[in-house]
């Protein structure tokens, strides 16, 4: 099962795994549809397409609120 969270902690236990999934497209190039993080109790939890991508409170608010909800 995977988590997500909106942090991250600083610290990570021993053991834990970073697993990045992806396929080859047609020119040889390798396309990654997912990034997770695995704990050494099995947790998962899957990471943000974009890298360094964060999102505060306040672009959730927006971007709820952009399409009408």
């Amino acid at each position: 099962m995977a988590y997500s969270l909106s942090r991250l902690p600083s610290r990570f236990p021993i053991g834990t795994k970073f697993e990045i999934e992806g396929r080859r497209t047609g020119e040889g190039k390798t396309k990654v549809f997912s990034r997770y993080l695995v704990f050494p109790d099995g947790t998962r939890i899957r990471l943000s397409k974009r890298a360094g991508k964060r999102e505060t409170v306040a672009s959730r608010y927006r971007a709820r609120h952009a399409r009408g909800h």
